[in-house]
């Protein structure tokens, strides 16, 4: 650079910086006024300018050193697969060593049971224990595959027909699982941009299904009908508001609530699903085989036809006494099922000889309808015997065999009020060979209902076992209550 042109832009540079000198005023360069501001601005760009087309520093890689990747290592520290073991995780329930009749042995005694959802009484009925025994003989134990690959057997066709038409039903499907078939039948049907409607106390199930489905789900408050209309009134409003997007919408509750005993109105449930043009799904798994003058369910109990209701899954562990569970609605409602049903599609079929107890189950409960009459009469005894317990309250339906009692003074806290209520449940195991459960819940259930103790009444108890229970656990719970 020449020495004349290197002096010209000094010059430039000190007649720049005499011009940032003048505070708030501009100067005058080569005749010209320069706002002193403007130039701060215009260097700071020029600056940035410079620096965004500069090569990124980049230190010298070098590989690690045996010392260094021994020290590393040494440092790390895994993360937990689990959340740490607490005491509450570390107690083990009672191990049982007999059949879950209404009398079982527990760690060599005998005992009350009504932990067990026995609804009918009918585990070790003698009749289903003959048509399982026919069905070990010639089927084996297992099935070995999946429904569409090589699982399904005649006795599943047979089942499938045997509750559509017990209920009245187009079709029906078969899942291995109980607790799979909302968690199943949800996502088949709903997906992204989908709405769904749900009681915010369903059970884990039903949870797991509305996640699946990766629908816009929303809650409502438990039981409570004119929380479910508000939703629906909101909905109707914004559809009003933007261009209506098609897409499809359902009303998800459960017949009895597996986490409360409490029943939905389904009169109000169809009323609103067609005032707001919505489908519904309804969960029968503990009103199956109990509501109703034949055991039919919840629509049989309300008398509404049960085409009303749009489908209907319900677990077989309960009333039938076997495993797994059903869908059942309209031919297109199962058909679809059979290629979207995840739970029917990779889960290998369940064992033949539960499908023949199911139908036996079925068959015994059209032949007996006094099995209906004997459970509520246990259930209203039950009802009135703890309706005044001190300290408890029955939160249930009258005519749930889910018996519910929860404090009367909560705590706030789930946790809380479940170890105040184990304890009662231990005592009366202890000290009055009566065994209940208190609700569970894993870390993954957001229900929020409070905790309680269930109590699953059976068609098989003795009036005289029942008024036991109930002398007892009234005595139990004044005891640990007066302790606290």
């Amino acid at each position: 650079m020449s020495s004349g042109l290197r002096i010209g832009i000094m010059d430039l540079m000190n007649r720049l910086i005499l011009a940032l000198d003048a505070p708030f005023a501009g100067a005058v360069v080569f005749g010209v006024h320069f706002d002193g501001h403007l130039v701060v601005e215009a260097l700071l760009v020029a600056v940035i300018v410079f620096l965004l087309f500069q090569k990124s520093y980049q230190p010298q890689k070098r590989p690690l050193t045996r010392k260094e990747i021994d020290q590393l290592c040494d440092e790390w520290v895994p993360e937990p697969l689990h959340p740490a073991i607490t005491k509450e995780m570390e107690d083990e329930p009672p191990v049982l060593e007999s059949d879950a009749g209404p009398r079982i042995i527990v760690s060599g005694k005998e005992v009350i049971n009504l932990a067990s959802a026995n609804y009918l009484g009918l585990i070790g009925h003698g009749k289903i224990t003959e048509a399982c025994n026919a069905a070990l003989k010639k089927y084996g134990v297992g099935s070995c595959g999946p429904r569409g690959f090589y699982g399904t057997i005649d006795v599943h066709l047979d089942c499938e027909a045997r509750i559509s038409k017990f209920l009245g039903t187009a079709d029906s499907i078969l899942y291995s699982y109980g607790l799979a078939t909302t968690s199943s039948v949800i996502p088949a049907f709903c997906k992204r941009g989908d709405i769904i409607i749900a009681d915010e106390g369903v059970q884990w199930g039903i949870q797991n299904g509305l996640f699946l489905s990766r629908s816009t789900v929303k809650l409502f408050k438990h039981n409570d009908m004119k929380a479910l209309e508000k939703i629906l009134e909101e909905i109707a409003l914004e559809d009003k508001r933007v261009k209506k997007v098609l897409n499809r919408r359902f009303i998800v509750v459960e017949a009895i609530y597996q986490n409360s005993g409490q029943m939905v109105p389904l009169d109000e449930i169809i009323r609103l699903k067609e005032k707001y043009n919505f489908r519904v799904l309804v969960d029968e798994s503990h009103s199956f085989g109990v509501l109703g003058k034949t055991g039919r369910g919840l629509t049989e109990h309300y008398g509404i036809p049960i085409q009303k209701v749009d489908i209907i899954t319900a677990g077989m562990g309960y009333a039938l006494a076997t495993t797994g569970g059903f869908c059942t609605g309209s031919a297109k409602v199962v058909d679809h099922q059979r290629l979207s049903g995840a739970g029917y599609c990779f889960s290998a079929s369940s064992p033949p000889y539960l499908a023949s107890a199911a139908i036996t189950a079925m068959d015994v409960l059209e032949e007996s309808p006094e099995l209906l009459v004997r459970l509520q009469e246990n259930v209203t005894l039950l009802w009135k015997g703890l309706s005044q317990a001190r300290g408890l309250k029955v939160t249930s339906n009258a005519l749930s065999p889910l018996f519910f009692l929860q404090l009367e003074n909560t705590s706030g806290s789930f946790k809380n009020d479940s170890m105040l209520l184990q304890e009662i449940v231990d005592r009366m195991l202890e000290d009055a060979a009566v065994l209940l459960t208190v609700s569970k819940r894993s870390l993954l259930d957001n229900c929020k209902l409070p905790a309680g103790i269930q109590l699953s009444v059976s068609a098989a108890h003795t009036k005289s076992d029942l008024l036991q229970v109930i002398q007892s656990l009234k005595s139990v719970v004044e005891a640990v209550l007066d302790r606290k």
